[in-house]
């Protein structure tokens, strides 16, 4: 990202985010055909980027790039908006002119995560029984060694075979060759029975006499109470069945002896841990997936209650000009228009924000929307104070009007993921590799584990945040709407950390940090999405340094690298809300809520705390921006 900032070059992905954004305003301003073409184009040049890059790597012999899922997710959600802007082409002289006034309209979702676009057809999540299925189906596809009574039940398979076969090619004289042959079948099939019996008889004898050795051991490992609780009495029985695996599998040994060859070499660590998640026959794969499917069982019921209009509530209306983009992706995340919580109008509905400025058309409000702006050269000058009165306002908006239960239900939730993560998961890796029991090994440990767990988790986790975040969410998504054409001299950001020549490059100041903080709502990690906020920072003073030498800004000492490396906080904070206006992502309120529950304190008080803090500070900061231009508008 910093060589496409400092140089102007732009990622492959960047621009096909930008051809698709383009399709989406085209979109929301009921304009579908130009719509149409522009999702196929976005489609077209995605597929000549992944072609070029599977040729360069063939030549080359090297992986994919890291950006090819991201780009394949892209792809998908284009695909699925053009089909349904196909279907809407198809259905325009059906649809009534003012879908307000149909008689019996479709609920639409307060959640999009939870409906599609169809209409505002009811999409739901998977149910728990298909999810817990579909996470079970790769254990059960794996190789099962055979007992010795089917080993014995398929040889007498073939030699029956062979006897049929046999029979078939003598003729009806040979009676007394056909019964001696019948008779020594008899003899094979029983005789191998009778040993596969004897065999099976032996080794289950010795299983349990194994059983009960490593049983032993597990209880020794854990006598240090006299009474344990269900936990550990669960923990226990694990332990024992990871040394009942590691008698049948000799890789544990090769990895013990790496690990004590190496105890500091954190490669080793990220590689046993992808290796040990990746077998699903091992005792910690299984209880991930158990872990995954009861927090699933959890969430699924609160996400999809939440989703439902209140009794006695008429659903709002939603907003003819902005479209649903499907559940089961992440990259819907890029176009949610507000969602008033209350308010059924259409003019609580604005259309998608944008991540470029419009084109030159009729007069812009900017004028009256930047008389309503405080003063750009105070707006951050106590920062400490302004959020000391804005967040009791703020937070208050994001639980205000919600539920008892679905906070308890979220607060339940939270507690089971930790839980399943830091007290099961990693307590049982670290009993079966005693070499993981150091600080960092244990940090890097909980970063490999926790990528695999959240993943088919975070699209309902988020949904149930979102939820919880809907007035905040849809204050944030107003001012995005409102301030969307802002220039950033009125957001408080100096003129020289402004581009001497602004119409130069054709994009509006700090374009890539907006486009780098639009890449967060793909990954499903947490650990990857706080990266995603470092680099969005790292950008930032990349452009700022780019803007104004390093000499002409204000560096301060004792910040973290980032606040450090060519801007102060004074100045960073105002250019961070410029980028999240352009983000035009209301559910960062909830991704950041998210993210602060579950960052691992270590990362809480370096680098990564201080880019999430100054994130979270530039959220609040958007989300009260003054009302006074939509009011004058």
């Amino acid at each position: 990202m910093a060589a496409a900032a400092g140089d102007g070059t732009v990622k492959p992905l960047q621009s096909a985010m930008k051809l698709a954004n383009g399709a989406i305003e085209l979109d929301a301003g009921n304009r579908p055909r130009e719509a149409y073409t522009e999702y196929l184009r976005s489609i077209h040049y995605i597929s000549q980027v992944l072609l070029e890059e599977v040729e360069t790597t063939k030549e080359a012999g090297e992986t994919m790039p890291p950006d090819t899922s991201k780009m394949l997710k892209l792809a998908q959600q284009c695909l699925e908006r053009a089909q349904s802007t196909a279907a809407k082409l198809g259905k325009t002289c059906l649809k009534p002119a003012m879908p307000a006034a149909a008689p019996n309209p479709q609920p639409a979702g307060r959640h999009r995560r939870v409906y599609s676009d169809e209409g505002g057809k009811l999409s739901p999540f998977l149910p728990p029984e298909i999810f817990q299925k579909l996470q079970g189906a790769e254990s059960q596809s794996s190789k099962k060694e055979l007992t010795p009574l089917e080993e014995a039940s398929l040889q007498n398979q073939k030699l029956k075979a062979a006897y049929e076969a046999r029979m078939a090619r003598l003729d009806p004289s040979q009676a007394m060759q056909k019964t001696s042959l019948t008779l020594s079948l008899q003899r094979q099939m029983m005789e191998n029975l009778v040993i596969a019996k004897a065999r099976e008889e032996t080794l289950q004898r010795k299983m349990e006499e194994r059983r009960l050795r490593l049983q032993e051991a597990a209880n020794r490992r854990f006598c240090s109470q006299v009474a344990l609780t269900p936990e550990e009495r669960e923990q226990r029985a694990l332990y024992a069945a990871i040394l009942e695996y590691e008698q049948d599998h000799d890789w544990p040994k090769h990895w013990k002896a790496k690990l004590k060859r190496s105890p500091g070499d954190l490669s080793l660590v990220t590689s046993l841990l992808s290796h040990l998640l990746s077998l699903p026959d091992h005792p910690i794969a299984q209880l991930l997936r158990r872990l995954q499917c009861a927090v699933y069982s959890t969430l699924y019921p609160a996400v999809s209650r939440a989703a439902a209009p209140a009794p006695g509530c008429c659903p709002p209306t939603p907003n003819p000009g902005s479209r649903r983009l499907r559940p089961s992706q992440s990259l819907h995340c890029m176009l949610s228009p507000s969602e008033p919580s209350t308010a059924p109008q259409p003019q609580d509905s604005p259309p998608t924000p944008s991540l470029h400025p419009r084109a030159a058309g009729p007069p812009s409000p900017v004028g009256d929307i930047t008389s309503g702006l405080p003063d750009k050269d105070s707006s951050f000058e106590d920062l400490e104070q302004f959020l000391r009165t804005s967040e009791p306002q703020g937070r208050g908006r994001g639980h205000g009007g919600q539920p008892e239960p679905q906070l308890q239900q979220l607060k339940s939730a939270v507690e089971d993921i930790h839980n399943a993560i830091a007290d099961r998961l990693l307590s049982l890796t670290l009993l079966a590799f005693e070499g993981l029991n150091t600080a960092a090994s244990k940090d890097r440990c909980l970063a490999c584990i926790e990528e695999p767990f959240f993943s088919p988790l975070w699209p309902l986790l988020l949904a149930l945040y979102r939820s919880v975040h809907r007035a905040r969410e849809a204050a944030l998504s107003r001012s995005m709407e409102l301030y969307r054409n802002a220039p950033p001299t009125a957001i408080g950001i100096p003129t020289k950390l402004l581009p001497k020549d602004p119409e130069a490059k054709g994009t509006y100041p700090y374009c890539a940090a907006a486009q780098e903080l639009g890449l967060l709502i793909l990954e499903s990690c947490p650990q990857k999405k706080l990266e995603c906020i470092v680099r969005t920072l790292r950008v930032i003073c990349v452009c700022a340094e780019d803007y104004c030498p390093t000499s002409e800004t204000t560096s301060q000492a004792g910040l973290p690298p980032i606040a450090a490396a060519a801007i102060g906080a004074d100045d960073l904070l105002p250019i961070l809300s410029f980028v999240v206006l352009r983000s035009g992502l209301p559910q960062l309120v909830s991704e950041c809520a998210a993210l602060e529950e579950f960052i691992h304190e270590g990362y809480l008080i370096g680098e990564e705390g201080y880019c999430l803090t100054s994130l979270q500070s530039a959220l609040s900061y958007v989300e009260l921006l003054p009302r006074g231009g939509l009011a004058k508008q």
